[in-house]
Protein backbone atom coordinates (compact mmCIF):
# COMPACT_ATOMS: atom_id res chain seq x y z
CA UNK A 1 0.00 0.00 0.00
CA UNK A 2 2.92 2.31 0.72
CA UNK A 3 4.11 1.87 -2.87
CA UNK A 4 0.77 2.96 -4.29
CA UNK A 5 0.61 5.94 -1.94
CA UNK A 6 4.05 7.09 -3.12
CA UNK A 7 3.31 6.47 -6.79
CA UNK A 8 1.63 9.85 -7.54
CA UNK A 9 4.55 11.82 -6.12
CA UNK A 10 7.11 9.62 -7.91
CA UNK A 11 5.24 10.02 -11.18
CA UNK A 12 5.06 13.77 -10.70
CA UNK A 13 8.80 13.90 -10.04
CA UNK A 14 9.52 11.79 -13.13
CA UNK A 15 7.35 13.91 -15.41
CA UNK A 16 8.91 17.05 -14.00
CA UNK A 17 12.42 15.77 -14.74
CA UNK A 18 11.34 14.69 -18.24
CA UNK A 19 9.85 18.14 -18.86
CA UNK A 20 13.08 19.82 -17.79
CA UNK A 21 15.15 17.45 -19.93
CA UNK A 22 13.01 18.02 -23.02
CA UNK A 23 13.04 21.76 -22.47
CA UNK A 24 16.84 21.70 -22.37
CA UNK A 25 17.64 19.11 -25.03
CA UNK A 26 14.40 18.54 -26.93
CA UNK A 27 15.17 20.86 -29.83
CA UNK A 28 18.72 19.51 -30.07
CA UNK A 29 17.52 15.90 -30.26
CA UNK A 30 14.79 16.80 -32.75
CA UNK A 31 17.32 18.53 -35.01
CA UNK A 32 19.69 15.57 -34.70
CA UNK A 33 16.92 13.14 -35.63
CA UNK A 34 15.98 15.18 -38.71
CA UNK A 35 19.62 15.45 -39.78
CA UNK A 36 20.13 11.70 -39.44
CA UNK A 37 16.98 10.90 -41.44
CA UNK A 38 17.86 13.43 -44.16
CA UNK A 39 21.46 12.29 -44.65
CA UNK A 40 20.41 8.62 -44.59
CA UNK A 41 17.40 9.11 -46.85
CA UNK A 42 19.25 11.14 -49.49
CA UNK A 43 22.20 8.74 -49.49
CA UNK A 44 19.82 5.77 -49.81
CA UNK A 45 18.05 7.29 -52.82
CA UNK A 46 21.28 8.16 -54.65
CA UNK A 47 22.89 4.83 -53.77
CA UNK A 48 19.83 2.94 -54.98
CA UNK A 49 19.87 4.82 -58.29
CA UNK A 50 23.53 3.87 -58.79
CA UNK A 51 23.22 0.38 -57.34
CA UNK A 52 20.18 -0.43 -59.46
CA UNK A 53 22.12 0.27 -62.65
CA UNK A 54 25.16 -1.69 -61.50
CA UNK A 55 23.02 -4.57 -60.23
CA UNK A 56 21.15 -4.87 -63.52
CA UNK A 57 24.47 -4.76 -65.38
CA UNK A 58 25.80 -7.58 -63.20
CA UNK A 59 22.75 -9.73 -63.92
CA UNK A 60 22.62 -9.28 -67.69
CA UNK A 61 26.41 -9.64 -68.19
CA UNK A 62 26.76 -12.67 -65.90
CA UNK A 63 27.50 -16.08 -67.44
CA UNK A 64 24.25 -17.19 -69.05
CA UNK A 65 22.79 -13.67 -68.80
CA UNK A 66 20.84 -11.78 -71.43
CA UNK A 67 23.99 -10.00 -72.65
CA UNK A 68 26.75 -12.24 -71.37
CA UNK A 69 30.05 -10.43 -71.11
CA UNK A 70 32.57 -12.01 -68.78
CA UNK A 71 34.98 -9.07 -68.92
CA UNK A 72 32.38 -6.48 -67.89
CA UNK A 73 30.93 -8.83 -65.27
CA UNK A 74 34.37 -9.50 -63.77
CA UNK A 75 35.35 -5.82 -63.66
CA UNK A 76 32.04 -4.73 -62.11
CA UNK A 77 32.14 -7.55 -59.58
CA UNK A 78 35.72 -6.68 -58.64
CA UNK A 79 34.87 -2.99 -58.10
CA UNK A 80 31.79 -3.82 -56.04
CA UNK A 81 33.68 -6.26 -53.83
CA UNK A 82 36.59 -3.86 -53.42
CA UNK A 83 34.47 -0.96 -52.17
CA UNK A 84 32.38 -3.24 -49.95
CA UNK A 85 35.51 -4.57 -48.27
CA UNK A 86 36.63 -1.14 -47.02
CA UNK A 87 35.37 -0.39 -43.47
CA UNK A 88 33.12 2.66 -43.45
CA UNK A 89 35.08 4.63 -40.86
CA UNK A 90 38.24 4.26 -43.01
CA UNK A 91 36.38 5.16 -46.19
CA UNK A 92 34.87 8.16 -44.43
CA UNK A 93 38.29 9.62 -43.67
CA UNK A 94 40.05 8.45 -46.85
CA UNK A 95 37.70 10.24 -49.25
CA UNK A 96 37.54 13.57 -47.40
CA UNK A 97 39.28 15.34 -50.34
CA UNK A 98 36.73 13.85 -52.75
CA UNK A 99 33.86 14.84 -50.45
CA UNK A 100 35.13 18.43 -50.31
CA UNK A 101 35.48 18.45 -54.09
CA UNK A 102 31.89 17.30 -54.61
CA UNK A 103 29.96 19.19 -51.93
CA UNK A 104 32.49 21.78 -50.76
CA UNK A 105 32.77 20.46 -47.19
CA UNK A 106 33.45 17.29 -45.26
CA UNK A 107 31.33 18.31 -42.27
CA UNK A 108 27.63 18.27 -41.52
CA UNK A 109 24.89 16.54 -43.48
CA UNK A 110 26.33 17.30 -46.96
CA UNK A 111 29.71 15.93 -45.91
CA UNK A 112 28.15 12.66 -44.74
CA UNK A 113 26.03 12.02 -47.83
CA UNK A 114 29.00 11.40 -50.15
CA UNK A 115 30.71 8.62 -48.12
CA UNK A 116 27.35 7.10 -47.21
CA UNK A 117 26.41 6.92 -50.88
CA UNK A 118 29.74 5.43 -51.91
CA UNK A 119 29.65 2.75 -49.22
CA UNK A 120 25.99 1.90 -49.93
CA UNK A 121 26.00 1.72 -53.74
CA UNK A 122 27.95 -1.59 -53.94
CA UNK A 123 25.75 -3.06 -51.22
CA UNK A 124 22.64 -2.05 -53.16
CA UNK A 125 24.13 -3.52 -56.35
CA UNK A 126 24.41 -6.92 -54.69
CA UNK A 127 20.91 -6.62 -53.24
CA UNK A 128 19.53 -5.82 -56.70
CA UNK A 129 21.52 -8.64 -58.26
CA UNK A 130 20.14 -11.13 -55.77
CA UNK A 131 16.59 -9.84 -56.20
CA UNK A 132 16.72 -10.12 -59.99
CA UNK A 133 18.26 -13.57 -59.99
CA UNK A 134 15.36 -14.83 -57.86
CA UNK A 135 12.90 -14.19 -60.72
CA UNK A 136 11.73 -17.47 -62.24
CA UNK A 137 13.55 -18.44 -65.41
CA UNK A 138 10.24 -19.53 -66.91
CA UNK A 139 9.06 -15.92 -67.06
CA UNK A 140 12.26 -14.85 -68.82
CA UNK A 141 12.03 -17.72 -71.30
CA UNK A 142 8.40 -16.87 -72.00
CA UNK A 143 9.31 -13.26 -72.73
CA UNK A 144 12.14 -14.37 -75.01
CA UNK A 145 9.80 -16.69 -76.89
CA UNK A 146 7.62 -13.68 -77.71
CA UNK A 147 10.64 -11.87 -79.12
CA UNK A 148 11.05 -9.37 -76.27
CA UNK A 149 14.26 -7.36 -76.29
CA UNK A 150 16.75 -7.47 -73.43
CA UNK A 151 15.63 -4.01 -72.32
CA UNK A 152 11.99 -5.09 -72.27
CA UNK A 153 12.82 -8.22 -70.29
CA UNK A 154 14.74 -6.20 -67.72
CA UNK A 155 12.09 -3.51 -67.27
CA UNK A 156 8.90 -5.53 -67.70
CA UNK A 157 9.92 -8.88 -66.24
CA UNK A 158 12.97 -8.75 -63.99
CA UNK A 159 12.38 -5.39 -62.32
CA UNK A 160 8.60 -5.69 -62.16
CA UNK A 161 8.66 -9.16 -60.62
CA UNK A 162 11.32 -8.22 -58.08
CA UNK A 163 9.74 -4.97 -56.84
CA UNK A 164 8.77 -6.38 -53.39
CA UNK A 165 12.29 -7.69 -52.88
CA UNK A 166 13.75 -4.37 -54.03
CA UNK A 167 11.56 -2.50 -51.54
CA UNK A 168 12.78 -4.73 -48.73
CA UNK A 169 16.30 -4.09 -49.95
CA UNK A 170 15.68 -0.34 -49.80
CA UNK A 171 14.51 -0.54 -46.18
CA UNK A 172 17.51 -2.74 -45.35
CA UNK A 173 19.81 -0.20 -46.98
CA UNK A 174 18.26 2.65 -45.02
CA UNK A 175 18.62 0.79 -41.74
CA UNK A 176 22.25 -0.07 -42.48
CA UNK A 177 23.10 3.48 -43.52
CA UNK A 178 21.37 4.91 -40.47
CA UNK A 179 23.89 3.07 -38.32
CA UNK A 180 26.72 4.34 -40.52
CA UNK A 181 25.31 7.88 -40.27
CA UNK A 182 25.53 7.63 -36.50
CA UNK A 183 29.15 6.49 -36.89
CA UNK A 184 29.83 9.50 -39.12
CA UNK A 185 29.02 11.70 -36.13
CA UNK A 186 32.51 10.88 -34.88
CA UNK A 187 33.96 13.20 -37.53
CA UNK A 188 31.45 16.02 -37.23
CA UNK A 189 28.76 14.81 -39.61
CA UNK A 190 25.97 15.90 -37.30
CA UNK A 191 22.87 13.91 -36.43
CA UNK A 192 22.17 11.68 -33.46
CA UNK A 193 25.61 10.10 -33.59
CA UNK A 194 27.26 13.47 -33.16
CA UNK A 195 24.98 14.27 -30.21
CA UNK A 196 25.68 10.93 -28.54
CA UNK A 197 29.43 11.44 -28.87
CA UNK A 198 29.61 15.11 -27.89
CA UNK A 199 27.22 14.92 -24.94
CA UNK A 200 27.22 11.28 -23.91
CA UNK A 201 30.90 10.47 -24.35
CA UNK A 202 32.83 13.74 -24.13
CA UNK A 203 30.65 15.39 -21.46
CA UNK A 204 29.56 12.23 -19.62
CA UNK A 205 25.86 13.09 -19.99
CA UNK A 206 24.48 9.58 -20.13
CA UNK A 207 20.87 10.79 -20.20
CA UNK A 208 21.45 12.58 -23.53
CA UNK A 209 23.29 9.58 -24.97
CA UNK A 210 20.49 7.25 -23.86
CA UNK A 211 17.89 9.52 -25.46
CA UNK A 212 19.86 9.53 -28.72
CA UNK A 213 20.08 5.73 -28.67
CA UNK A 214 16.35 5.40 -28.04
CA UNK A 215 15.58 7.74 -30.94
CA UNK A 216 17.87 5.71 -33.21
CA UNK A 217 16.03 2.52 -32.28
CA UNK A 218 12.63 4.13 -32.88
CA UNK A 219 13.59 5.50 -36.31
CA UNK A 220 15.10 2.18 -37.42
CA UNK A 221 12.05 0.21 -36.28
CA UNK A 222 9.64 2.60 -37.99
CA UNK A 223 11.42 2.48 -41.35
CA UNK A 224 11.87 -1.29 -41.17
CA UNK A 225 8.16 -1.74 -40.46
CA UNK A 226 7.28 0.68 -43.26
CA UNK A 227 9.44 -1.23 -45.72
CA UNK A 228 7.99 -4.62 -44.74
CA UNK A 229 4.44 -3.29 -44.89
CA UNK A 230 4.95 -1.72 -48.32
CA UNK A 231 6.58 -4.87 -49.69
CA UNK A 232 3.66 -7.02 -48.51
CA UNK A 233 1.10 -4.67 -50.03
CA UNK A 234 2.68 -4.60 -53.47
CA UNK A 235 3.58 -8.29 -53.61
CA UNK A 236 1.09 -9.75 -56.12
CA UNK A 237 1.83 -13.24 -54.82
CA UNK A 238 -0.07 -12.32 -51.65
Amino acid sequence: MEFFSDFPSAWESLTSQASVFLGKYGSLLAQGTIESIVMTGVATLIAYAIGLIVGVALVITAPGGLKENRIVYTILGWIVNLVRSVPFIILLVAIIPLTRLIVGTSLGVPGAIVPLTITAAPFVARVVEQSLTEVENGLIEAAQSFGASAFAIVTKVLLRESVPSLVRGASLTFVTLFGFAAMAGAVGAGGLGDIAIRYGYQRYQTDVMLAAVVLCVIVVQLFQMLGDFTARRIDHRN
